[in-house]
């Protein structure tokens, strides 16, 4: 038995959370620098945005399987002693991603007007929806290359070098869209044209970083149809998982559809403001992949339990830190965001319910990276499903029975932080307390 100090065990937590945390905000960062510049364009562009970002999200997030299947996969063989083998995982996984992303391109790009007319907004929001979410395919096979690229390095225990290549494409991107919107006068379509320019160069940077890896143990660089087949399997209930991930928020964005287009795009801040915490907390949770696939591949047990108590409670305390910064700025922060004051007036009490739900949302995702580094994938596609039920009901009554203008908006915020994000706790909790998940072997 080779249990792990606290102190050792933390600075290692630390050691992969940190940059991991400045590279998973760099995401949500794209989305608020489009928010705060499209947002002062107008109501009609920044409600827009909310749709095709919705749209967008839920194409993005249905294949972020690419980089959870692909981070254990790696740690599992590392933490067994097969470092060519790590890295030929990674490979196949990227080139499972771009074959994946092409398709989906062409596909979204000719579906795009049909997508957006689900929502129902008006014919103003609607054009602007149309305008940055066809752009915007021209970028997501990039996205998804960046997301299993990412996956490689996260399993070899590197979340240093994901770090400075999202903090690159992120001060890149807010240089192109300030020239594509302002100077070159291309409104909304210039957010969505820097953003896929942004994001191919973050391409060229990993691709140049993955290659060297591949030399250096030897690994092929051509993909492996069994590699291939190995990652899309084990996606697969990574991907109902996520399915379920996205049909709450999708859930929710037409809630707010139908409370209105103010509703809607001061709904889209908060839901921006939510995804920039979930990053930020999910650090926590890469570092838990990393770890815990690591130390199921050299089956140690008793290392793999106290990586989930000690990650657990930095989750918490991280949330309580951040949930406070947000509910302290949540009166002044609407104005970052928008230039109209009816929207800005709806802000305050959804950003404040979004701030005093970030502890509960630290312990769920911590515990959901945990299970996701076992390959526990099965068991989270399950109650996804079941996670999403609970909350169906409560989304439809707060549009039905909530008050107008900002009670509303807050009604349906509280629904998706607290009856959502909880039913996920307890779910995830009452797996974590079993030993069903914590399977050794390179291979689960």
């Amino acid at each position: 038995m080779n249990v792990l100090p606290r102190r050792p065990l933390d600075r290692e937590i630390l050691r992969l959370a940190v940059p991991a945390l400045g590279a998973l905000v760099a995401e949500p960062l794209f989305l608020l620098a489009d928010s705060a510049m499209v947002g002062h364009l107008g109501v009609a562009p920044l409600a827009g945005l909310g749709i095709a970002s919705a749209v967008l999200q839920t194409i993005v997030g249905l294949m972020v399987f690419l980089a959870y299947s692909t981070t254990p996969a790696v740690a599992r063989k590392l933490g067994a002693g097969d470092e060519r083998g790590a890295v030929g995982a990674g490979v196949d996984g990227s080139w499972l991603a771009l074959g994946l992303g092409v398709v989906l391109a062409a596909a979204g790009w000719a579906a795009s007007p049909v997508l957006v007319g689900l929502f129902g907004a008006s014919a103003e929001v609607a054009a602007q929806a149309e305008t940055y979410l066809s752009i915007s395919m021209l970028g997501l096979p990039a996205m998804l290359l960046v997301f299993a690229m990412t996956g490689l390095l996260r399993g070899l225990q590197d979340t240093r070098t994901p770090l400075a290549v999202a903090v690159a494409g992120f001060g890149a991107n807010i240089l192109l869209n300030f020239c594509f919107i302002y100077l070159a006068g291309l409104g909304i379509a210039g957010s969505a044209l820097g953003t896929v320019v942004a994001q191919w160069a973050m391409v060229a940077v990993y691709a140049v970083i993955v290659v060297r890896h591949a030399r250096r143990v030897g690994s092929p660089l051509l993909p492996h149809h069994a590699g291939i087949g190995r990652t899309a399997r084990a996606g697969g209930w990574l991907f109902v998982r996520t399915a379920s991930l996205r049909a709450a928020m999708l859930l929710a964005v037409f809630c707010a559809t139908r409370l209105g287009p103010g509703e809607l795009a001061a709904f889209q801040v908060t839901m921006t403001v939510f995804a920039t915490l979930a990053f930020a907390l999910d650090a926590l949770a890469i570092a838990a992949q990393a770890l815990v696939g690591k130390g199921l591949g050299a089956g140690e047990l008793d290392d793999v339990r106290q990586v989930l108590r000690r990650c657990v409670q930095w989750g918490l305390g991280a949330g309580v830190v951040l949930g406070a910064v947000t509910v302290a700025l949540s009166p002044v922060a609407a104005g970052l965001f928008t230039s109209d004051p009816s929207v800005a007036a709806l802000l305050p009490p959804a950003l404040t319910i979004i701030g005093v739900s970030a502890p509960l949302g630290g312990y769920v995702f911590v515990l959901d990276g945990v299970l996701i580094g076992a390959g526990d994938a099965r068991y989270l596609a399950l109650t996804g499903v079941l996670n999403v039920a609970v909350f169906v009901p409560l989304a439809l009554a707060a549009v039905a029975w909530g008050p107008p203008g900002a009670g509303g908006l807050a009604w349906l915020t509280a629904a998706f932080a607290f009856g959502y994000l909880g039913a996920r706790a307890l779910t995830l909790g009452l797996r974590a307390r079993t030993r069903a998940w914590m399977r050794v072997g390179a291979v689960r």
